[in-house]
Parts: C-alpha cells; sequence; structure tokens
C-alpha cells in the first residue's frame, strides 16, 4: 500500500435516524494510512453514528463510503453493552471475533499488559470499575489488530496513569486511529488532523495539525463569521433607510429604492447562519433540600481492592451541609463500589440521615430507565415544580421538545448526562454522590456544571479524575483509599 495513501472516504454521505433526526447531509471527508484523527462535534451531533457508518453497522441514505479492499476496523466503545456484563473477560474477549480463535487465552494476557490492567480470566465484567472497563473496552479493540482503530471516548473513567499508557500507546501506534473525546491535553499529545461535525450544516469540516491549533483556528473562524453578520447587519439598516427615504421621493428615486432592496436581499444572504453547536448550557443551580441541619454522613469504615481482594479499612468521616469531599484512588481500588453502596444504603460503616434525598450520578448513567423517555425520567423526580419548571429545566439543558419526547436508550452519551443533572436539579437532594459526572460532556458545559456543584449547599462526594475540574470546587475534604 502507497505511503499516505486514502484509506476511508466518504462521498457526499447523509444518514438520517428518522424524520427531523439528520445527522450527515452530504458529508465528504477522506482518512490517509496511519494517520491519527481527532473526531469534534456537540453531544449528540453524530460523532458516533459516524463510526457506526464506518463499520458498517448502519448504512447511508445516500452517498458512498469507500474503505480500501481487505482492511479491518475495530472500535473501542464508550461502555460495556449491557447484555456482556455478566460475562467473564475470557466470554468477553470471544466476542470480538467472529469465528472461534484457539490460544485465545495468552493473547488476552498480552494485551491486557498492553493496557496495563492485571485481572485473572475467570472474573466477571460487571465486577470491574468504570477505568478497568475502558481498559477492557480497549484491549477488546486492539487484540483484533486492526488496520483502523476506532476509540470513542477512551479517557472516561481512566486515572492518571491510564491516560498517560493509552496517551504513549497512541504516540507509537503504527497504524490508523479514528479518536472521540473531550480531553484536549490527551488528544493534542497525538492528534495530525480534526475532522469537525458541524451539527448545523450537518457536513464534515477537515483540518490538518495538532489538536489545540485545530480548535484555535476554528474559534477565529466563527469570530470571523460572527463579525461578517455585524458588518452585514450595519450594511443592511443603513441601506434599509435610504431605500425607504427614497421610495418616499417618488418618481425614478423608486426605482433606486427598488434596487437598493434587491441589494439588501443579497446582502442577507451573504449572512452565515449562528452555529448552534456554539450553545451551551445554560447556567443552574442544584437546590438544596430544605430544612436539612446536623451530620448528613458518617462513615467509619470502607473496602479497599488491592488485587482482587476486598480488605475493610477503619475512617473517620463525617459530612455536613457545604461539605464536599473528594475520593481519590487508582481505578480498581473500590471508589465506584463505595459510591454505589452509599447511594443504596448497603454500605458497611456508613450511615446517612433519615430524609435525607440522595443525587446520584452514575458514570454508567444506570439510575436512568433507558426505556423511559427523557420527559417521563423528568417528571418523576421534580419536586414542587410545574410542567413550565419542568419544559424550563430541560430547556437549560439543550433537551429540547423533540428530546423529550425520546427514550434515554437512544440518546447519545453526552446527551444521557445532561439529562442526569437535570434529574439533580429538579430532585433538590439533600447530597450529591457523583462519580465522574464530566465524562462524555461537552467540554463547554464542564465550566458551568463545575460553577453549579461549587455553589450547591448540600453534602458533596465526588469521584474525578479531571484535575482541571476538581480545581473549580471547594474541597473540604480528601479521602485518598491508596493510602488506607
Amino acid at each position: 500500500m502507497a505511503q499516505n495513501e486514502v484509506i476511508i472516504r466518504f462521498n457526499k454521505v447523509s444518514f438520517d435516524y428518522g424524520f427531523k433526526k439528520p445527522i450527515l447531509n452530504e458529508a465528504e471527508f477522506s482518512i490517509r494510512e496511519n494517520s491519527k484523527i481527532t473526531l469534534m462535534g456537540q453531544n449528540g451531533a453524530g460523532k458516533s453514528t459516524i463510526f457506526q457508518l464506518i463499520t458498517n453497522k448502519l448504512k447511508p441514505e445516500s452517498g458512498s463510503i469507500i474503505i480500501k479492499n481487505g482492511l479491518t476496523v475495530a472500535t473501542a466503545h464508550q461502555v460495556i453493552p449491557r447484555e456482556q456484563a455478566n460475562l467473564t473477560i475470557l466470554q468477553f474477549f470471544e466476542k470480538a471475533f467472529s469465528k472461534k480463535i484457539y490460544n485465545l487465552e495468552p493473547k488476552i494476557e498480552n494485551v491486557l499488559e498492553v493496557v496495563n490492567l492485571n485481572a485473572p480470566l475467570d472474573r466477571i465484567i460487571k465486577s470491574f470499575s468504570g477505568g478497568q472497563q475502558a481498559r477492557l473496552l480497549l484491549a477488546q479493540a486492539i487484540i483484533q489488530d486492526p488496520d483502523i482503530l476506532l476509540l470513542d471516548e477512551p479517557t472516561n473513567n481512566l486515572d492518571k496513569d491510564g491516560i498517560i499508557h493509552l496517551t504513549n500507546f497512541l504516540i507509537n501506534y503504527k497504524k490508523t486511529c479514528l479518536v472521540i473525546s473531550h480531553d484536549a491535553d490527551f488528544l493534542n499529545a497525538f492528534t495530525q488532523g480534526v475532522l469537525y461535525l458541524d451539527s448545523f450544516t450537518k457536513k464534515i469540516e477537515q483540518y490538518t495539525g495538532n489538536y489545540f491549533d485545530v480548535v484555535k483556528e476554528i474559534q477565529n473562524r466563527l469570530e470571523r463569521e460572527r463579525m461578517k453578520n455585524v458588518r452585514l447587519e450595519k450594511d443592511i439598516a443603513h441601506r434599509k433607510e435610504q431605500a425607504n427615504f427614497f421610495a418616499q421621493k417618488g418618481g425614478h428615486l423608486r426605482d433606486v429604492a427598488r434596487k437598493m432592496r434587491e441589494k439588501i436581499d443579497d446582502l442577507s444572504e451573504e449572512k452565515v447562519d449562528e452555529r448552534r453547536e456554539d450553545k451551551t448550557i445554560r447556567k443552574f443551580k442544584i437546590p438544596c433540600q430544605k430544612d436539612i441541619s446536623g451530620r448528613i454522613l458518617n462513615l467509619d469504615a470502607v473496602t479497599v481492592i488491592r488485587n482482587h481482594k476486598p480488605t475493610i479499612k477503619k475512617i473517620e468521616v463525617t459530612l455536613k451541609k457545604k461539605e464536599r469531599l473528594l475520593l481519590t484512588g487508582p481505578n480498581g481500588i473500590g471508589k465506584t463500589t463505595l459510591l454505589e453502596k452509599l447511594a443504596t444504603g448497603h454500605a458497611k460503616g456508613e450511615h446517612i440521615a433519615n430524609g435525607i434525598r440522595i443525587g446520584y450520578y452514575r458514570q454508567d448513567f444506570s439510575t436512568l430507565d433507558f426505556n423511559s423517555t427523557v420527559y417521563e425520567a423528568l417528571k418523576d423526580v421534580i419536586r414542587d415544580g410545574t410542567e413550565q419548571d419542568l419544559r424550563s429545566t430541560a430547556s437549560g439543558f439543550l433537551l429540547d421538545a423533540e428530546i423529550l419526547k425520546t427514550k434515554i436508550g437512544s440518546l447519545s452519551e453526552g446527551q444521557k448526562g445532561l439529562t442526569a443533572f437535570a434529574c439533580l436539579t429538579l430532585l433538590q437532594p439533600g447530597i450529591l454522590i457523583l462519580d465522574e459526572p464530566t465524562n462524555h460532556i461537552n467540554f463547554r458545559h464542564i465550566p458551568i456544571i463545575a460553577e453549579a456543584l461549587d455553589s450547591y449547599e448540600g453534602a458533596m462526594i465526588l469521584v474525578s479524575h479531571i484535575p482541571d475540574f476538581v480545581q473549580r470546587i471547594k474541597i473540604t475534604k480528601v479521602l485518598d483509599l491508596d493510602t488506607l
């Protein structure tokens, strides 16, 4: 194969999930051999859909997708499919192949070493932490030794060491790779170009260069378009005044006014439509449950997991209103397990005061009913609010009337995250339990979410591997499970 030969080409590809759900409109782009490309776009714009078109799981409505003959493709998905959660590691890797693979066990052990995960092959998938599952998803793709590797939010749930390990792997990776991620530093370490999915035009814009340079280029272009609109609007307003003046004079000046109005129409067509993907969620607050005081949470023991073996450790942690506990430690040490037990009341050595409403943000969104619509999910949790309050809150999280009618299972992961935050806002909890709340969330929304959490007046327990996000929230206590 010739060096830098085009191996994937989209020719005027259009795709539509159904009425009012267009994703692509005559999109055109190409990807060259051995390139490392980032796919950018708003939550719900259709980035994961493009991956499914490349892997032939979805078919375009029109246009063509050409992939070089004989090339193989593998995808590291965002989350473990629910139907595979009860598989063992061995069974999970067997699912990666359409036919039986002999001597699979040593190959699994080798690829687990690549992703820096040590685990017995008979362990059940759902027993792993979110970060460990992210490693398994990557390993399942790598073991196929594909010519084209597709990574969908691969850093979600990964701790610092995991992200460093993955970054070094991609820097040294010798084949073609497409990545969807909101982690700017991670992307900038290896990206050679960007495919930008414009959720307004439904087209793909292609850029070359490192990630930070491309983002700056896109921002500059948006600013140029905005300034162009400002100039055109000023010119149009001036010409309208002149046209109205001449039209009142009569005679040949009316012809001048008519020609000026034609010019105004031409100028109006030159205006660039405001890009909808630049919208961010509105600033919001999560109201705290009323009439609560004193200790909200007492925690005197936690379970720490090392080498797949749990050990109970004695601690002394209490939380009152406005106190925020940051729970830290490497992937697999037991952070998510602790949060789940706290939220469900099954943790040993833990007590949440009676009557306290718990707002639980799970990294896999399993607190949401995937068979319910977004509207039904919000309706189930709203406190003391009206129908207008519900819809206004939803709108603030970019959940419009059409999305409200959509089943949660059909949303993008980012939209599920925004739905989860809308639920927390309407619930008015007394304690927030947040497990990686920035996963899948567009980087534009993260400062607004951090501000809302920082202003929350109840108790809070937070797990996050994103330092910039954590620094925006006034943390009052830290519990590092790795030091126990």
